[in-house]
């Protein structure tokens, strides 16, 4: 299995950024994925997760900012990410889960990694 995050970069604030996550090894269509992200010295948090059913979760920070899709034929996850703020910069990772699980932050949950995309976003 293997995870390739492409799309982070430096942006102004209120900016915009479209993150993917190609996947290979693995159906898309029948696992769990998210988005989390991680400062330096901080714990990585969650953003976005799609179940495999389709419901989405989205974390209080980004609600509203942030949209979270998959596209299944391409085994691909994206991260819409609009009106970006500087405490939005951190470097952002994908993540898969097993088998028929539900969206969740729950790190544990995810069995695998990408190597993580940077974000900046400058005020």
């Amino acid at each position: 299995v293997q995870l390739v995050e492409s799309g982070g970069g430096s942006v102004q604030a209120g900016g915009s950024l479209r993150l993917s996550c190609s996947g290979s090894g693995f159906t898309s269509s029948s696992v769990c994925m998210g988005w989390f992200r991680q400062e330096p010295d901080k714990e990585r948090e969650g953003v976005a997760a799609l179940g495999w059913y389709g419901e989405s979760v989205y974390a209080r920070s980004v609600k509203g900012r942030f949209t979270i899709s998959k596209d299944n034929a391409k085994n691909t996850l994206y991260l819409e990410m609009n009106s970006l703020q500087p405490e939005d910069t951190a470097v952002y990772y994908c993540a898969a889960g097993p088998r028929w699980c539900g969206a969740t932050f729950d790190t544990s949950i995810y069995h695998y990694w990408g190597q993580g995309t940077p974000v900046t976003v400058s005020s």
